[in-house]
């Protein structure tokens, strides 16, 4: 299949009233965004993010198959290896996802499927009602504070009536304490460095 071909069941899917749940930018969000919505007119959505999950972890752990992804100097032949070598790696790949798989290697851009895989995991996270979230704080939250936070959040209007919070938690020691919580595009900085930075600029106006 070619790239024009691939791209083009983006817009008979779009005719026929299959619509992506979010916009996406960047080359990484069209070519998610185009086996969207092919996927939810040919085979089915859920099929194509397994496929995509299995293959992200295959690449994930195999370094030399990284090195020979990002490689931009890969003849046309040994890129059918290799898309042949990727296909063979997950059983029963969503033709889908085989079909990306060409099409990218086509366009020599086989170094962009981890960052295909991280786009398409928004579309399919907001298709299923799940809202991301991640709150950063400086050491590990205990148990008990992780599950108020999380409470608070999906009780709030961030995350919206009907919809499934997953939410993480990112250690980074040099915010020194409070949280930060990122949800959406929306960020609630409550972290000790940020208050510290805020009375700084404070002081140094003032002199």
């Amino acid at each position: 299949m070619s790239s024009r071909i691939f791209f083009r069941s983006l817009a008979s899917s779009a005719k026929a009233g299959v619509k992506p749940p979010v916009q996406l930018f960047g080359l990484e969000g069209t070519y998610a965004t185009a086996l969207f919505t092919a996927a939810s007119k040919s085979t089915s959505i859920e099929s194509a993010a397994k496929s995509l999950e299995s293959l992200n972890s295959t690449i994930a752990t195999d370094s030399k198959l990284v090195g020979i992804l990002s490689n931009p100097a890969l003849s046309s032949a040994d890129r059918s290896i290799v898309v042949n070598t990727l296909v063979s790696s997950t059983p029963s790949m969503d033709k889908s996802v085989q079909n990306l798989i060409k099409v990218l290697a086509e366009n020599n851009r086989l170094n962009l499927l981890s960052s295909v895989y991280a786009q398409f995991a928004k579309l399919n996270d907001a298709y299923n009602g799940i809202v991301q979230a991640t709150v950063t704080t400086a050491q590990p939250l205990e148990s008990k504070l992780f599950k108020r936070v999380e409470k608070a959040l999906s009780q709030s209007s961030l995350v919206g009536s009907g919809k499934k919070l997953r939410l993480e938690n990112v250690v980074q020691p040099d915010i020194q304490g409070g949280l930060i919580v990122e949800i959406a595009d929306k960020t609630v900085d409550l972290s000790i460095a940020s208050k510290v930075n805020k009375l700084n600029k404070l002081l140094r106006e003032s002199i």
